[in-house]
């Protein structure tokens, strides 16, 4: 029957020389609505494709349940097809019914559209003044102000002219106020990219204005513009920010502002957008903007939470649990940072010598829990007396020589791979020395060594907990 639905409305686009348009979920939905299905081929008056098309579309795909057809460049057509539970005999009549029903419907949007233009993107903007955002938050108005300084400080560390970050940010909310927005919630930065272009804006704002509530769902992409990821990057550090300062965060499968959501989607900019700037810091200016502050909405609880949202997001990827909490428990600054490590874990974790290493460092950040207060300052060479302790310490200057070069360049690959050098050497000093010496000097100075061992393999993640 499904397959039937298809073939239907394709063959009505295919009668007046268009493309049919079948999102899988209407087709489904529909198909669970009928028995017998059959396609009714229908027109709207053209005057209406003035409003904007995807206040058109979601009247026919969600109240409805048409299927838009489209020209063959893609745009939107005045023809739709509705699917009826029966082979009728007077098809006209069912015609005109489908015709009638989204006439008002189209009317009202049209009406609405009109409307919104006299009045303006600049005065909705001013208007976000008297509606209330959150109560212990301010009104739209106080959060545009926030997304505002934060675009501009994003702006200002990329590079980038503030100016058109400014703008748009100032605009990004604005269309909250109109009257389209109120009637089709979900054309909440579609409708104001259309009235910024209305209003003599560039296309650059107008499309920021838009993509910065991408990604609206799972899913869905990124903003394409670097601006629109930065207005989406602000946003989303104000929600994020606010929500905890006002103790709002989730709770069980209670999420009021959509916090996860929001925190995810910060996250997937961040990385996918390739923003090579810090979280916390960040995190710490969208805090420090709020009207009010709590314990609640320290850096620490927002990173972790934000993080969290990562996990998943890497497991699809086809990293483990311990390859994300080796990184976690190091990095908590740059996301794209964050990704570069975890793919050099990952391949860490292929080589031979991952399991030997990675049991060795477990067991020496087990000892230096209970004695890393007696370690020493600084390695000594005059208190190595054994040759194994001779030859680590040799091997660890070596590798630490080698490997700066490499953590400067972010090549945590081939940091990774020069670990394989100290296998046999700190084999060889657990098998032959004795870390806790009855001489307090020689102790000390064996934690030392073993700190600076420690420092080497948790320079990429923590690899103790790959054991």
């Amino acid at each position: 029957r499904q397959a039937k639905i298809a073939a239907q409305v394709q063959a009505a686009a295919q009668s007046v020389c268009m493309q049919a348009s079948i999102p899988e979920d209407l087709l489904s939905e529909v198909n669970c609505l009928v028995e017998w299905p059959s396609a009714v081929l229908c027109q709207f008056d053209a005057d209406f494709l003035r409003v904007p098309h995807e206040a058109l579309i979601s009247t026919m795909q969600t109240n409805q349940k048409f299927f838009p057809l489209q020209t063959p460049s893609g745009a939107l057509s005045e023809y739709f097809v509705g699917i009826v539970n029966i082979e009728s005999k007077d098809i006209k009549k069912i015609k005109k019914g489908y015709e009638r029903v989204i006439r008002p419907r189209f009317a009202d949007a049209q009406f609405f559209f009109n409307e919104d233009i006299k009045q303006g993107i600049d005065s909705m903007a001013q208007g976000l003044a008297s509606v209330t955002y959150q109560q212990k938050l301010g009104t739209y108005a106080d959060k545009t102000a926030r997304i505002v300084t934060l675009a501009e400080s994003i702006a200002t560390q990329l590079g980038m002219d503030k100016q058109p970050a400014r703008r748009a940010a100032v605009l990004c909310k604005a269309d909250l106020q109109s009257r389209m927005v109120g009637e089709f919630p979900e054309l909440q930065g579609i409708a104001g990219r259309y009235y910024a272009l209305a209003a003599g804006e560039s296309e650059t704002i107008a499309n920021a204005i838009d993509q910065a509530y991408q990604p609206r769902f799972g899913g869905d992409a990124i903003a394409v513009s670097k601006l629109g990821q930065i207005i989406a990057i602000a946003e989303r550090l104000d929600t994020l920010a606010g929500g905890f300062v006002a103790g709002l965060k989730p709770t069980g499968n209670k999420d009021p502002f959509a916090l996860r959501r929001n925190a995810l989607g910060l996250a997937r900019i961040l990385l996918e957008g390739n923003f090579d700037l810090s979280l916390k810091d960040l995190l710490n200016k969208a805090i420090t903007l709020q009207p009010i502050q709590s314990v609640d909405a320290s850096i620490e609880n927002l990173t972790d939470f934000t993080y969290d949202r990562l996990r998943s997001y890497f497991n699809e990827q086809g990293f483990n649990e311990q390859q994300f909490d080796a990184v976690n428990s190091v990095a908590h600054d740059s996301l794209p940072d964050f990704a570069k490590r975890l793919a050099a874990v990952a391949e860490f974790t292929k080589m031979p010598e991952a399991a030997s290493l990675a049991a060795a460092n477990k067991r020496i950040a087990n000892i230096l829990k209970k004695s890393a207060s007696e370690a020493a300052e600084y390695v000594s060479e005059d208190l190595l007396h054994e040759q194994a302790e001779k030859d680590l310490w040799q091997a660890i200057k070596q590798l630490e020589q080698s490997n700066t070069s490499k953590l400067q360049a972010r090549d945590y690959v081939a940091v990774l791979q020069a670990l394989a050098s100290l296998r046999a050497p700190v084999d060889s000093f657990f098998d032959s020395v004795m870390v806790n010496a009855d001489d307090l000097h020689v102790r000390a100075n064996r934690l030392a060594l073993l700190r600076t061992i420690a420092l080497q393999f948790n320079a990429v993640g923590d690899i103790s907990l790959l054991a």
